[in-house]
């Protein structure tokens, strides 16, 4: 029976966690290049965990220079099973005020500069992510929503842009109104699709930290006020992780909605194709199933 490992990326400060014991920074070289910071692995009640800051500590990466294959890669390597990603949003629904979280179920993806699969040098595979998000881990966010009582919106359809601006009052309404998006980030894309790809369960958090820009009532977006907002979700997002590591059991058991699985029929190129580098290349992501 394999050990749960719970990741979590976000932001710089997540990791200053009360009780996480045997603390340590340990660098991690992937085939994927360095991932964005090192990791901050340690023991939080029994359950093995690992932070990863995801843009570095000092906020040094933009979203569309984050090393996501390296940043999921060094989770995988590490052992990491099941993942929880924090990311700051922008509402896109009047229900969905500054200061809420929303369990994020589905994703558009917009974003266009990034590296977006593992598999691009000679071995091609094809992931499901007709539900992008691990159910599994998901529910177990929940019912930690429920036990701090935390503003918590139970689904919603993430748009992630390119960014590193904001977006114009004509993108904001679009997403909003024809595409009936409930929040809109920079982030979790490519992350969710690297996840799958590594077999890593994955469920993402998003904080609200403002309207976007389509709200007639409220100002446009305003760097200073999303950091007072992200100031305030940080403390909530920290016992989060700890109601949550307190609901995991340190065995882990297969996922029952077979993210652990994803590759098990994905890879569609002749294994006597493929190179041996790129075989080595691959290993930490797809060795299960490439031998």
């Amino acid at each position: 029976m394999a050990v749960t490992k719970l990741g979590v990326i976000g932001g710089s400060g997540i990791y200053e966690i009360d009780g996480v014991q045997n603390g340590n920074w340990v660098s991690v070289e992937t085939p994927f290049g360095i991932p964005s910071d090192q990791i901050f692995t340690g023991t939080l009640n029994g359950v093995d965990v690992a932070f990863l800051p995801r843009h570095g500590r000092g906020h040094i990466h933009n979203p569309s220079n984050v090393p996501y294959q390296a940043n999921i890669c060094a989770l995988k390597m590490l052992g990491v099973t099941d993942i929880i990603a924090l990311s700051a949003c922008g509402s896109l629904r009047e229900e969905m005020k500054p200061g809420d979280f929303v369990l994020v179920d589905q994703f558009i993806d917009r974003t266009f500069k990034r590296e977006k699969s593992f598999f691009n040098q000679g071995c091609v595979a094809h992931v499901s992510v007709a539900d992008p998000v691990c159910n599994r881990m998901s529910e177990i966010c929940r019912q930690a929503m429920r036990e701090l009582d935390v503003t918590c919106h139970d689904r919603g359809t993430y748009l992630t842009m390119e960014g590193p601006q904001f977006s114009t009052k004509a993108e904001s309404l679009l997403y909003r109104e024809n595409w009936k998006c409930d929040v809109i980030g920079m982030t979790n894309m490519p992350e969710a699709k690297l996840a799958r790809e590594a077999e890593i369960c994955y469920a993402p958090i998003a904080m609200v930290t403002d309207f976007d820009c389509w709200h007639s009532d409220h100002e446009n977006v305003e760097v200073s006020d999303i950091i007072k907002t992200l100031t305030t979700n940080a403390a909530t997002a920290k016992s989060l992780v700890k109601t949550i590591v307190s609901l995991l059991s340190s065995k882990r058991e297969p996922c029952s909605y077979g993210c652990d699985r994803a590759l098990e029929h994905a890879i569609i190129t002749d294994k006597s194709k493929i190179s041996d580098a790129e075989k080595e290349r691959l290993r930490p992501i797809a060795g299960r199933i490439l031998g």
